[in-house]
């Protein structure tokens, strides 16, 4: 059972496709033609016997001929002609060759669709004559014509010109049958009236405004006459020409920016070969932002931005309304530039809460401007999980600490913002005035409970020796004045006075004083002051020589 299960494993895969290979190159061979022998990529036919007549061609049932890279053909004397369909097949052709074999024409459109062409070997056969229409639209890296029975003609001056021209390592002996049928090196050849065109391109200031329209004239000259062409690219823009042999118009109507850039070329092409004259449009426009979008992060936070204008538009920012100041920490960087499109990004290093906000680009040119707003959340406030931070952390009390950017708005042009904006400063704002609201309410409560201990003494001070204070009875057989204090050795200048020549004298002053420092300061007690009647005052507050109550 377990030898059976492994034919379902990889060695079974492997067997399949070794089949499918086999039958592969057995249906190639089969479909290839007689002389010739075929695989995926590369036809080659070598027989001379029996040969073949017409270009080798796959049957339906073959291998896909837009794979075939290579084809290589030798000793073919009957073959003679390559039909403007014989080629047209194998588009993904990269290497022709045809040598020692009977090859006399080449059909003008042979390799219209073989644009993947880039070596052509037709040494020693039959070709008396070879047009350069077979090959103009090709980019090709070798062309080897050795061994052609050539007639010295205009017709091939072209080849000569390319000799000329090519900057190849190996310079061909090429040789044409003048009217004597005499050999002559083809780089000695000279035709009369058989020359290279010219163009020449009458453009006026091709930097235009979008939306306006232009007209650009050309003309050419050449013997043999040489036909003329416009060669406008991928032109967006509405465009029409007329053109006669020698001199021709190009109209351009409504020119789109996306014209900006690109080539114009006036060409004229005759047997010899052909010449171009060219020029490039620039066309002026607003800026416009075509891209903006929320803040990426990589090595730092990049808000990635696309903008397009002509003139390249200068960009601005700004943060919450406010113009923001562009530093080493955040600024602006142009990653890409197309001509007229400037992909970048505003840089951010290691921005925090304090960088959250709404951020505006302005993009503006002497055509116009435009603007664009993107919200920013970088991460969420210290101690408030907003669902918005995957990578929260309690930082506990943060106060007012400064981010790493640092302020970098221009508050002398700020736009109003809105509420969610001053979020921040409002949670600031409140705690601040609860911290004074309770500083206030707390001195408040002191000053009430002062109020009511001396509206219970006898003049506000008596028997209240906080701060020093305190009331000092001195009469006559009453020791010396003191400071009513709670502490004796108190630093404070009210202190105890003991006896001493320093002791201010009990008799100045009065009866009752107040000593402050080595100062008497004498009392008047009124009665009055806290509306205490006669019959409430103390037998021994009476003044001398009233009489007492019994």
């Amino acid at each position: 059972m377990s030898s059976w299960r492994g034919w379902h494993g990889p060695a079974m895969a492997r067997l399949w496709g070794c089949c499918w290979l086999l039958v592969g190159c057995w249906r190639a061979a089969l479909a290839c033609p007689a002389s010739c022998r075929c695989s995926a990529s590369r036809i080659r036919c070598s027989d001379p016997s029996p040969g073949i007549v017409a270009f080798p061609r796959l049957e339906p049932n073959g291998a896909d001929p837009e794979n075939i890279t290579e084809i290589f053909i030798a000793n073919q004397k009957r073959l003679e002609i390559i039909n403007e369909d014989d080629v047209e097949a194998y588009v993904g052709l990269k290497n022709l060759t045809i040598v020692d074999s009977g090859l006399k024409f080449v059909a003008y459109k042979a390799f219209l669709k073989n644009s993947n062409l880039r070596h052509i070997n037709f040494t020693r056969n039959k070709l008396t004559s070879l047009s350069r229409k077979h090959f103009r639209h090709l980019d090709l890296s070798a062309l080897i014509l050795v061994g052609n029975p050539f007639t010295c003609s205009c017709d091939i001056m072209w080849i000569k010109t390319l000799q000329e021209t090519k900057s190849s390592p190996e310079i061909q002996d090429l040789y044409c049958l003048n009217e004597s049928s005499k050999n002559i090196p083809l780089s000695n050849l000279q035709i009369p009236n058989c020359g290279l065109p010219t163009a020449n391109l009458a453009a006026p200031n091709l930097t235009v405004e979008e939306g306006k329209s232009i007209t650009l004239s050309c003309s050419v000259a050449g013997d043999p006459v040489p036909n003329m062409y416009w060669d406008v690219g991928n032109l967006v823009s509405k465009h029409m020409n007329e053109t006669s042999y020698t001199q021709g118009f190009l109209r351009i109507t409504n020119i789109s920016s996306d014209d900006s850039g690109k080539q114009i070329s006036c060409v004229a092409e005759n047997l010899v070969g052909e010449d171009q004259d060219s020029v490039n449009l620039t066309v002026h426009f607003a800026p416009s932002i075509t891209f903006l979008e929320s803040p990426t992060s990589d090595h730092h936070w990049c808000i990635p931005f696309t903008v397009r204008g002509n003139p390249k538009p200068a960009l601005h920012w700004f943060y919450n309304g406010a113009i923001l100041n562009e530093s080493k920490y955040i600024c602006t960087k142009i990653h890409v530039t197309n001509h007229t499109e400037y992909h970048g990004c505003l840089q951010l290093d290691n921005p925090t809460h304090m960088n959250n906000g709404d951020y505006t680009l302005i993009a503006k040119n002497e055509y116009g401007k435009d603007e664009r707003q993107i919200s920013a959340h970088f991460m969420g406030w210290p101690g408030i999980d907003d669902g918005t931070n995957l990578n929260y952390v309690d930082y506990g009390d943060y106060g007012t600490a400064a981010n790493d950017i640092g302020d970098t708005t221009n508050r002398s042009n700020e736009i109003p913002s809105t509420d969610a904006d001053k979020a921040g400063r409002e949670h600031l704002s409140v705690y601040a005035v609860v911290v004074i609201a309770s500083v206030v309410g707390f001195c408040l409560l002191v000053m009430l409970f002062l109020l009511k201990l001396a509206r219970h003494s006898k003049f506000g001070m008596k028997d209240f020796s906080w701060f020093g204070f305190g009331k000092v009875n001195s009469r006559q057989g009453v020791g010396p004045a003191s400071v009513i204090s709670n502490d004796d050795d108190s630093a404070s200048p009210l202190h105890h006075i003991s006896n001493g020549s320093n002791t201010p004298s009990s008799s100045e002053g009065g009866p009752d004083a107040v000593i402050i420092g080595m100062t008497k300061i004498p009392v008047i007690e009124n009665p009055q002051y806290f509306g205490i009647t006669n019959s409430q005052l103390k037998p021994d507050t009476w003044p001398r020589g009233s009489p007492k109550t019994a």
